[in-house]
């Protein structure tokens, strides 16, 4: 596998084709740069500048992306490519390759004059620039530019009366300043070229309004239910004259803060650098783990209201959670060896902490925190468990007895004695959680008054984790010279309770939850053997792996439900309705994998057979970096035949569980 992508024709035979690939650029505070490898919006989350306004959200799509057109001796040569209501335009045809390394460059060839395309994000900062640069042959060229301009929520789309905005031009800058929006201005430079103002272009009944790029059609969007058409704005084109047999290099810049002088192919170089830092940094030489270090920076960004890191569940709509951020924690900060990263990471959930519940939802303007989630704090404790594994240093252990501990016990307290949303644990020391509406699992929809997966009672990855908890609290203790042994003595009965309630002989694997009992397949349990601290003979363990390998491995995850239930939804598609009815009901999630393939090795004791095995399970993964978003991992993906990813296009657990299966449990055994 290769450290760059790279795509030719044969991928967009068709404008269809050519939209089902995407790539995305984070920029460290939530604002992000994502477009189809032919430059077409194939979703209203697409543009090329998407800032977050308050990081890492309030996400709004300011500059939708640049179109072109080569001029030869008259004859217009449109390099667009873009659906429409009425019609297509197939700029594709000039289109002879795509790459993508870091950033994404376009390459066009229109008769003998070759123009390529960079884009780049400036880290740290909503801005964006675009690098060109255009050799000519034999001829005279023109080269025409057309900006797209708006301002909306990513996701929303734009009506036409809707795109009004004060103007100003001086100095090469082009200055939009929204309606409604007098704080907020969009600042727009190009180093080269002319702007000519598009009102002076003559209209008529026949020709359209130049100042308004309309009907653009979102195929993806459109095929979930919503219209799918936007419009944009187009005040100016930049017109760059291009004499026979030169090389010309210019930038355009785009940003929604002040408009520095630094040059656009520097943005560019810096955001490579960067990337490759960071590769270096993990000390990985396998090309898959390394793509996976560059994926995983993307989720990893500031948070304006804490000053510290944080974690994007996904992109292009979550913002952070408590449950994602834990779970994929090992996987973007541990593996990655961003160490300092991940105690601010840590700082700043313990920070939120209220009877003993991490926040799901962090506060934003005012807002109180969200914490309608049983298991991130139980995977909270693991984080941190997992970061001292390795760092190991005194410093950090004095971080964590010092900025954590306490927390952590405060944790455990509220569990044992009862806190929000029915959480607490019974005499048999087993935790249930959830009652009526609550949906506090990972497994949370609701629709309405309707609860699709209301695992209410003892979840048994829950009680998995609750183990796992009480055994590295013991463990810390004795380490920090708090000799107790209520953790250890608590263990040991949730032990002999989980074995006792959880174990299924009719299905020799375990009961999805108990109290109110449910037997469902589902790959809950797999947490069961995956975590460092388990709770099952070996025996048992590996009836459970085999279970779940028979009925709900899928490729590119595990189903949620198994495929022989009657209930089981085989594709995640259509209205917010049917999809929701779907998401925990036989879909594919891509996180899943993680723990399935740790476990894996574990219960074959990492012999070769497994570890072969196992890496054919991580190696499937190239390929779907190949697809849907460039070397990004979806959230979820059909249960029948995953295969066309769903949901965000790249998620926070996907990638951080398949880089922490792949470098902890299959690398380091291989021959």
């Amino acid at each position: 596998m290769e450290l760059t992508y790279k795509f030719g024709r044969g991928n967009w035979r068709t404008i269809e084709e050519g939209q089902e690939r995407e790539w995305l650029m984070g920029n460290g505070i939530g604002g992000y740069s994502g477009q189809t490898i032919i430059n077409s919006g194939f979703r209203s989350f697409h543009a090329y500048l998407v800032a977050s306004l308050n990081p890492p959200v309030e996400r709004y799509a300011v500059f939708t992306r640049t179109q072109e057109q080569v001029i030869l001796n008259g004859k217009e040569y449109d390099l667009t490519a873009q659906t429409y209501v009425n019609e297509n335009k197939n700029g594709q045809h000039y289109l002879n390759r795509f790459t993508f390394d870091s950033v994404p460059t376009y390459y066009y060839q229109v008769e003998d004059v070759e123009l390529s395309k960079t884009i780049a994000m400036e880290y740290g900062h909503n801005t964006v620039a675009v690098c060109y640069e255009v050799k000519t042959g034999g001829q005279k060229a023109t080269l025409n530019i057309v900006p797209l301009f708006n301002f909306r929520g990513a996701g929303a789309t734009s009506e036409r009366q809707e795109l009004n905005f004060e103007m100003n031009l001086a100095d090469q800058v082009l200055t939009l300043v929204p309606a409604g929006f007098e704080e907020m201005s969009i600042k727009f430079f190009a180093s080269k070229g002319t702007y000519i103002d598009r009102k002076l272009r003559p209209t008529s009944m026949a020709t359209p309004n130049y100042l308004i790029e309309e009907n653009h059609y979102y195929e993806f969007d459109n095929r979930n239910g919503s219209r799918g058409l936007d419009n944009h704005y187009t005040p100016y084109d930049l017109v760059v004259e291009l004499e026979p047999h030169t090389t010309t290099k210019f930038y355009l810049k785009c940003t929604v803060e002040e408009l520095d002088e630094r040059d656009g192919f520097e943005i560019v170089k810096n955001y490579r650098e960067r990337a490759n830092q960071l590769m270096d940094q993990s000390g990985y030489e396998d090309a898959l783990a390394l793509n996976l270090v560059k994926a995983a920076d993307h989720f990893v960004v500031k948070r304006e209201s804490t000053g510290l890191k944080t974690i994007l569940a996904g992109f292009p709509w979550f913002t952070d959670w408590g449950r994602d951020t834990m779970i994929a924690f090992e996987g973007l900060t541990l593996c990655t060896k961003r160490f300092e990263e991940a105690r601010e990471i840590l700082e700043s959930f313990v920070r939120y902490l209220k009877d003993g519940l991490v926040p799901n939802v962090f506060p934003d303007k005012g807002s109180e925190p969200g914490y309608n989630t049983v298991d991130a704090s139980l995977w909270y404790i693991h984080a941190v468990y997992q970061y001292l594994a390795y760092t190991g240093q005194e410093s950090d252990y004095h971080f964590v007895e010092s900025v954590l501990f306490e927390k952590m016990k405060e944790i455990i307290k509220a569990y044992r004695e009862g806190t929000a949303f029915s959480i607490g644990m019974d005499e048999d020391g087993l935790i249930h959680a959830g009652d009526g509406l609550d949906q506090v699992t990972w497994m949370d929809v609701r629709v309405g008054d309707f609860v699709v997966t209301p695992r209410h009672g003892k979840p048994v990855e829950i009680n998995a984790l609750w183990y796992n908890a009480l055994c590295i609290m013991s463990e810390l203790s004795l380490k920090f010279g708090q000799v107790n042994n209520e953790y250890e003595e608590l263990a040991v009965r949730v032990k002999e309770s989980f074995n006792a309630r959880f174990w299924n002989e009719e299905t020799q694997c375990l009961n999805d939850v108990v109290d109110i009992d449910d037997a469902k397949v589902r790959p809950n349990q797999i947490y069961a053997v995956s975590l460092p601290f388990t709770m099952l003979s070996e025996e048992k363990e590996l009836k459970v792996v085999e279970k779940v390998y028979q009925e709900l491995y899928a490729t590119y995850g595990l189903r949620s439900l198994s495929f022989k239930d009657p209930e089981y939804k085989r594709q995640y598609i259509g209205k917010l309705l049917t999809r929701d009815c779907a998401y925990h009901m036989g879909t594919t999630w891509g996180f899943l994998i993680g723990g399935f393939i740790s476990a894996y090795c574990k219960v074959h004791r990492h012999d070769k057979a497994a570890i072969r095995s196992a890496k054919m399970m991580c190696e499937v993964f190239e390929d779907h970096l190949h697809d849907g978003c460039i070397n990004g991992i979806a959230e979820i993906f059909d249960g029948e035949f995953a295969a066309t990813s769903r949901g965000c296009f790249t998620q926070a657990w996907s990638v951080g569980e398949v880089l922490r299966a792949y470098t902890v449990d299959v690398l380091p055994y291989l021959d």
